[in-house]
């Protein structure tokens, strides 16, 4: 039988626990101050309470400790929250960017992080203690994320990051996006630029017309590739003030990863689960995209996300088997012929018909929704 978990993440859901006078085992709580609620607290039985990343006093840590409790505090040193319990967002990841300063990116959380990240060791080299934030880290972004597509229908799209937004392609897969986000997906991507910023581009100007996409991809013109990242990010930004996102617009879940921090995250994405950890990140969003996935031209991250996809729907390791849909019948029959080898590996397995190879933009949303699940 499963353990049943409570997770209170504010303090206004603590309050009310406490005002109910439930008990504490089994209990998690998440990124709180708690330096407020120390006095109750203090009163209650805390044993199998679970603390991760919580400010507290130093007499609730000792109270909490001798009870029973498992405590996780939040760690210093570091430039990130250890004990996060909601997702980022592009205010906190680039608060204090202005576009018209492009150098004030440097500043951002986003910027800080990478560079502490290149100065503690990299992916390899960092040591234990570095290594732990980290884990801490993505292991709340990792549960934030599971709360924030619960009941959603995720389509991921896979593809280059160097795709210019000059590019045609870039245009095509943003016209897509928008299309599966207002027949009602949640769209994911790996949060950085190219194809990536596309997906998300499409549903965040999924509640006005043409003409603002036109008009969206002539301002990001001016800045056709992410290097420099701070030109790139200000014409996403100017985008964003001539297109404030409307309240019923639909959201978008982008997953980028400090690892190839040199492609910041794209700005249209409005929840970021950005992990230290890329192969946590990869699984992830492949594991979520249950209703599909569309394969555009890409490189050597893209091709490989392609043999993941297809492992998954051949062991059925998440599931019944989901849509894979190629996009641009030349590169991947002839470029980068992946299929032979698909078809080779699936022969007599029922996922090969979930294959779909196109040039056709429409076909690419057919093949996605006329796949129930």
């Amino acid at each position: 039988m499963k353990l049943h978990v409570v997770e209170i993440d504010s303090v206004v859901e603590l309050q009310a626990h406490l005002d109910e006078g439930l008990g504490f085992s089994n209990v998690v709580l998440q990124g709180l101050d708690l330096t407020a609620m120390t006095a109750p607290l203090l009163a209650a039985n805390l044993h199998c309470a679970t603390f991760i990343g919580c400010l507290m006093s130093s007499e609730l840590l000792v109270h909490a400790v001798e009870t029973g409790a498992v405590v996780f505090p939040r760690m210093s040193g570091v430039p990130y929250r250890t004990g996060r319990h909601r997702l980022y967002s592009v205010d906190e990841l680039y608060d204090g960017f202005d576009p018209d300063q492009p150098a004030s990116y440097a500043t951002t959380l986003d910027a800080v992080v990478y560079q502490h990240w290149l100065k503690s060791g990299r992916a390899t080299d960092a040591n234990v203690r570095e290594t732990l934030a980290r884990r801490l880290h993505d292991h709340g972004v990792t549960d934030a994320l599971d709360e924030a597509v619960a009941g959603e229908r995720i389509v991921a799209v896979m593809g280059g990051h160097g795709l210019a937004r000059t590019d045609p392609g870039y245009a095509a897969v943003a016209r897509m996006s928008r299309s599966l986000a207002r027949s009602g997906y949640m769209m994911a991507s790996g949060g950085g630029p190219g194809a990536m910023e596309a997906t998300h581009l499409g549903p965040w100007l999924c509640t006005y017309g043409d003409e603002a996409l036109d008009r969206s991809l002539d301002l990001l013109a001016a800045a056709p590739g992410f290097e420099p990242p701070e030109e790139w990010l200000a014409a996403a930004f100017r985008v964003r003030a001539e297109f404030p996102q409307t309240l019923d617009a639909p959201r978008s879940l982008g997953i980028p990863t400090w690892l190839y921090g040199h492609e910041p995250p794209n700005a249209f994405a409005t929840d970021i689960a950005k992990y230290f950890a890329n192969s946590v990140r990869e699984d992830g969003l492949l594991t979520i995209a249950t209703h599909g996935i569309v394969f555009t031209p890409g490189s050597a991250g893209t091709v490989q996300e392609v043999f993941q996809d297809a492992t998954q729907n051949h062991y059925q390791t998440v599931g019944a088997p989901s849509p894979m849909v190629f996009f641009g019948t030349e590169f991947w029959t002839h470029e980068v012929p992946v299929l032979d080898v698909l078809r080779s590996v699936g022969a007599g397995q029922s996922w090969l018909e979930l294959i779909t190879v196109t040039d056709d933009e429409q076909e690419v949303v057919e093949a996605i929704a006329s796949h129930a699940r």
